[in-house]
């Protein structure tokens, strides 16, 4: 691992010389040179100088100045600078700048009193301020709006100052009278957040009074309100009934964003049938208008809450959302067809295949960009259905059998997976199946394909004509035998025969060779002849798929024709009452299996045939020579059972996962009960009569309840300070996706009160601090909250360290205490995930970050130390029970996650049990970046000893 080094070079901004160029750069005349002055001031305030050498002379060069830029760069470095003394009392040289303020209020150019105003927005200090007063309400009354919506603005953050009322005592009031008159919309939107900031009931009043105009308003005014019903209807949730009326004609508005806004307001507020069918509608509507991509997949995150918490409404919605597949996107694709599959009910679902069966014959043409990978969904989208309410299987199945010759392998192996399971589930489609299959096996070119299709073949072809048209189409497909020959040469030249005197091939030699029907022959070769290398056959075009995968050394598709080939002649043996025919088929594929043998020992083929294939092979030949009615048995039936026990048990784990999913909540007995039906309903409308049902059936099934309780709250405290620092501090850390919030408690335990306390944080790895610090004076004895906040760009682990710095009255240096480190756990940003065995595999051949970790735990079971893994990793295990019970000695499972981040984790449990009954083996980790990868084998290393 490569290792951070740091390099720490002096640089003092501060220096005297530097200080001394600004002074002389603002002392002249030029303006460029003061502008260029004035920012180099503001960076060093920035990072942290004070240079209060140049205070005086901003004050005596810079405030004169009727540059615009100047007086900008001016107000940033007044906002910068430090106002007040160790005490919090204000200093005496700032009195300097008010009568400039004062100034700048009454200037004649509209731009300079805005900002001045918008820089009193920044002020904290009460007694600069109160001078101004006058000045800020006169800019009220100005001519234009700029200035005016910026007063209104310095008035709200004034009034919201310590004893800021005490300076706008009737603020509010003003602030309302002009509400009424205003034009401006900016300008009225500030008016009306100042009420609602500082006078919630006049807000309110004024709101309410003018409900018929709401939809007229500004987007700016109409975003406010929606604000200001939220929190009212926090405070209030028995009055959320008449502002419901409101959100829902603000639904008609003409922006974008309000109406977003309004369908998130009108869930929150409330969980009656009528609001949130309108919300749904909303968003469904949003997502086809909106063009940006990001936005769809937000809309599409809003929608799948809505699906969550309200199934039995969005069922209503399915084709709405489906239209969302007219994106070009396959993040918004795949998103939908997410959604869609959890709202499939027995009344949807011949809407919904008819309409992913229209978007897989679009994928057909060249136009779409990705269409095999888009394809791919839709067809395992098709399967997910098909599953599910399998009388629709025969309307697509024969559809999506089109695509088994698909170049997209991924694909079509999708498709022979589902037909493979649909043949299975649908007795009465097995038939039809099996016909188009050989129909349409001369098409699939993969190698991946072909032994699925093989295998149905084999296992579903039951009749005397489905037995003979299998055989033949192997047969077909396999070409003419043999699969090499060895071409013969006459006539050899005189150089030949004297540097071949004693070859092999002259007249004594004798050898075997392969006639055209595929059977061997002994020749005696003449002393004139000769005999070149093996040459593969190649065939004819026509000679079909299975010839060409097989000539490139595809021996495992060898096996399974093998296999294939036995199993039909097996069956042939049951439905064929002439022993002629049948031994006459056995001689046909004893003959393809020989040649396929000796294809793989022949120099001829691009590499040798391996021991498995060569032994399955061989086991046919022996089987098909000595049948007996067991190993019928076996081969015709087992195999079967087998599949039918790997489907239940697949449906097995999707009903866990499906019950796991749904939350079972409990009312306490001691909840109040509220007679909904014994109220009077007198002026309620139905949106409220609905709400009221929803809510009294939450509080029945106990939905009110939180998910979340003290104890686990209480685990996520750490303690960042020992008892015995004079500053007792703990924190509170929460994890949610991009961000992480600290609420840090600190506690003054001395006898002092402590000023400009400092909670001073850095971090490491990929986590970003948001806000700068702030200084707080805190009492003895007392105690206070400090929030920090930390975004997240990565799942690499990250640190996050500092300390509290204080001083006290008697001694003004700075006090340290160092605070414990906080290490970001790698399981707050992963959560289990379930993708497919192919998709499974892709991802592990392409991924390049690979940590490779040994096992090394107390745990003697291999269940055990497996269940142990996934709870620590908070993994999801892909392989089904079924493949990993038993005692055997030996355990391999693949486990699969997904960061909030979009990225993958992929992990390989290769484990054995020793003779001493230790465990042994390896744990791989691959992902696409190198800290997820990383992390989880830090995770993996510390807690695979055991459960301490």
């Amino acid at each position: 691992m490569d290792k951070s080094s740091t390099l720490l070079v002096h640089y003092d901004k501060g220096t005297p010389a530097v200080a001394k160029e600004i002074k002389e750069a603002l002392e002249g005349n030029d303006v460029e040179a003061k502008v260029d002055a004035m920012k180099k001031a503001v960076m060093l305030l920035l990072n942290g100088e004070t240079i209060p050498q140049l205070f005086i002379t901003i004050i005596r060069y810079v405030l004169p100045s009727e540059d615009h830029t100047i007086q900008k760069l001016l107000l940033l470095y007044l906002e910068l600078i430090e106002k007040t003394d160790s005490r919090g009392k204000v200093l005496p040289e700032m009195i300097l700048i008010c009568q400039n303020l004062r100034n700048n209020l009454q200037h004649p150019n509209e731009y300079i009193r805005g900002v001045t105003l918008r820089f009193l927005c920044r002020l904290k200090e009460t007694e600069i301020v109160e001078p101004l007063t006058p000045s800020v309400l006169q800019n009220l009354e100005h001519r234009h709006p700029f200035v005016r919506r910026n007063a209104i603005l310095a008035i709200m953050s004034i009034y919201k100052l310590p004893n800021g009322d005490q300076l706008f005592v009737d603020a509010p009031e003003m602030i309302e009278k002009v509400l009424a008159t205003e034009q401006d919309p900016s300008a009225k939107r500030n008016a009306f957040l100042m009420l609602f900031t500082c006078a919630e009931e006049r807000a309110v009043n004024y709101l309410l009074s003018n409900v018929d105009k709401v939809s007229d308003w500004n987007e700016s005014l109409q975003m406010v309100v929606l604000e200001l019903i939220r929190s009212v209807c926090k405070t209030k949730p028995s009055e959320k009934g008449k502002y419901i009326k409101i959100i829902i004609s603000l639904l008609s508005a003409t922006s974008s964003a309000v109406i977003y806004e309004c369908a998130g307001t009108l869930v929150s507020l409330s969980s009656a049938p009528t609001a949130i069918r309108a919300a749904a509608n909303t968003y469904c509507q949003l997502l086809l208008s909106q063009s940006d991509n990001n936005v769809k997949l937000i809309l599409l995150d809003r929608l799948s809450e809505l699906k969550s918490l309200h199934r039995d409404i969005m069922v209503e919605l399915i084709i709405d959302v489906l239209r969302a597949l007219s994106s070009p996107n396959l993040d918004i694709r795949r998103k939908t067809l997410d959604i869609a599959l959890d709202l499939i009910t027995h009344h949807n679902i011949n809407e919904v295949v008819q309409m992913l069966k229209k978007e897989v014959v679009k994928t057909q043409s060249g136009e779409l960009e990705k269409n095999g990978e888009y394809r791919q969904m839709l067809i395992q989208a098709i399967h997910a259905c098909a599953v599910k309410f399998p009388e629709v299987a025969s309307t697509v199945v024969h559809l999506l059998m089109d695509f088994l010759g698909d170049s997209n392998v991924a694909s079509a192996l999708d498709v022979i997976s589902f037909v493979r399971e649909i043949i299975e589930t649908n007795p009465k489609l097995r038939v039809s199946i099996i016909t188009r299959l050989l129909d349409t096996f001369y098409q699939i070119r993969a190698g991946k394909v072909c032994p699925c299709a093989l295998w149905i073949i084999g296992e579903y072809c039951l009749s005397l004509s489905e037995v003979e048209s299998g055989i033949s189409t192997i047969t077909q497909c396999l070409g003419e035998l043999p699969f090499y020959s060895v071409s013969e040469e006459s006539e050899p030249t005189e150089t030949s025969k004297k540097i071949q005197p004693t070859s092999s091939a002259m007249v004594s030699s004798r050898k075997p060779v392969i006639l055209a029907d595929g059977t061997y022959a002994t020749q005696s070769a003449a002393s004139e002849t000769t005999f070149s290398s093996p040459t593969v056959v190649q065939g004819s075009v026509a000679s079909g798929n299975l010839r060409a995968l097989l000539l490139t050394g595809d021996f495992f598709l060898g096996a399974v024709v093998a296999c294939t080939l036995t199993k039909l002649v097996l069956r042939l043996e049951e439905v064929q009452s002439s022993k002629t025919e049948v031994n006459k088929t056995v001689r046909q594929a004893l003959l393809i299996m020989v040649s396929m043998l000796q294809l793989g020992q022949s120099p001829a083929s691009p590499h040798p045939i391996d021991n498995d294939s060569y032994e399955r092979i061989a086991l046919c030949i022996k089987l098909l020579c000595h049948r007996n009615d067991e190993m019928k048995k076996i081969w015709l039936e087992s195999c079967r059972q087998s599949f039918v026990k790997m489907i239940s048990d697949k449906q097995l784990i999707e009903m866990a996962e499906l019950k796991a999913k749904t939350q079972t909540t409990n009312a306490q007995p001691d909840d109040l009960i509220d007679f909904f039906h014994l109220k009077s309903r007198k002026g309620m409308s139905q949106l409220e009569l609905e709400d009221q049902v929803q809510d009294d059936l939450k509080r029945a099934t106990g939905e009110f309840t939180k998910d979340e309780n003290d104890a686990n709250k209480l685990n996520r405290i750490l303690q960042l300070t020992g008892f015995s620092d004079p500053v007792y501090a703990e924190a509170y850390v929460t994890v949610h996706h991009y961000d992480i919030a600290l609420e840090v408690t600190v506690i003054n335990r001395t006898k002092e009160t402590l000023q400009n306390l400092c909670l001073e944080l850095a971090t490491m790895g990929d986590l970003k601090l948001v806000e700068r610090p702030q200084n707080y004076s805190l009492a003895p004895g007392t105690s206070m909250q400090i929030k920090a906040n930390i975004k997240v760009s990565s799942t690499e682990t990250g640190v996050i360290f500092g300390n509290i710095v204080y001083e006290t009255s008697n001694v003004m240096e700075r006090n340290v205490v160092v605070l414990n480190d906080i290490h970001i756990d790698i399981m707050d940003y992963i959560s289990p995930a379930v993708c497919t065995e192919v998709a499974f595999r892709t991802m592990w051949a392409e991924f390049e970050w690979e940590n490779k970790v040994a096992v090394n735990t107390t745990i003697q079971n291999e269940r055990e130390f497996l269940d142990h893994i996934i709870k620590s990793t908070n993994m999801k295990c892909l392989t089904a029970p079924s493949a990993i019970e038993g005692e055997c000695g030996f355990l391999a499972a693949n486990l699969y996650a997904k960061s909030v981040f979009g990225e993958d984790a992929l992990v390989n449990v290769s484990i054995e049990k020793q003779t001493d009954g230790a465990l042994s083996g390896y744990i791989r980790i691959r992902s696409k970046t190198q800290g997820i990868a990383l992390s989880l084998g830090d995770k993996i290393t510390l807690k695979q000893k055991g459960s301490t």
